[in-house]
């Protein structure tokens, strides 16, 4: 019996594995892109359905794959702005015994067995997360990046809260009641920004994304001058030796 466990948790880590594995291999030549959250509850006759598919239209457009759980509701409307507009438009779906249904607006889908992988995904890709109106789903993918933009063990990047009349009663909540706790600080306030405009979520992934390339650029350049001043050090330990 003991044996038997061995061999399942054994076949259950290679399951695991060729998750990561197919997930990278698949998602590497993406680019930038934007990982889109929301309720897979929301009808297509919703007001958040049309907004979301304004804002994947607009991310789309100006060069930004999108990224979603791959179900209804606010996942479809979300692949649905991209894929309308000719952009990636990247499903990672996952078995559930509800919601969870493939929309078909993916142009490429990934399928997983395990959310820890998959979330790995949705934040390994991402330039910035954008958060409709969810449940315990979207408040997880939202709460788990923002602890580890928090924590440090992940390059700062926007998260977006869409709706303000959905999300202020949250943001409030943090605001009064964690901080008199002080179970968060003020500071951790600032790597959250609230909107109702598709022109400004854009706007906030941008000024990233510039800022972003500025600093992998200025690395770079001090990379390459250390490199060239290690050279013509060696150069002159040669020339004292010879």
């Amino acid at each position: 019996m003991v044996e038997d466990l061995k061999g399942k948790e054994t076949w259950r880590l290679f399951r695991i594995m060729s998750e990561f594995i197919e997930g990278f291999d698949e998602l590497s030549d993406i680019g930038p892109a934007v990982s889109i959250f929301g309720s897979a509850r929301i009808q297509k006759t919703s007001k958040h359905y049309k907004k979301t598919v304004e804002v994947s239209q607009l991310l789309s457009k100006n060069g930004y794959s999108i990224i979603t759980g791959g179900g209804p509701g606010i996942m479809e409307a979300a692949n649905k702005g991209a894929c309308v507009n000719g952009g990636q438009s990247v499903g990672l779906n996952i078995v559930l015994p509800m919601e969870q249904r493939p929309n078909k607006y993916q142009n490429r889908a990934l399928h997983f067995r395990y959310f820890f992988a998959r979330k790995v995904m949705f934040v390994k890709y991402a330039v910035g997360y954008v958060c409709m109106p969810g449940g315990f789903g979207t408040m997880d993918e939202f709460f788990e990046a923002l602890t580890l933009i928090q924590t440090h063990k992940i390059f700062p990047f926007p998260l977006i809260l869409f709706d303000k009349a959905y999300w202020k009663p949250l943001l409030d909540y943090m605001g009064t009641t964690m901080i008199k706790y002080k179970t968060i600080s003020k500071e951790d306030l600032d790597l959250i920004d609230l909107t109702d405009d598709p022109k400004e979520v854009l706007d906030i992934i941008n000024r990233h994304r510039e800022k972003k390339d500025k600093l992998i650029q200025q690395a770079l350049e001090e990379e390459a001058k250390a490199a060239s001043k290690a050279k013509v050090l060696k150069k002159n330990n040669r020339q004292k030796r010879g």
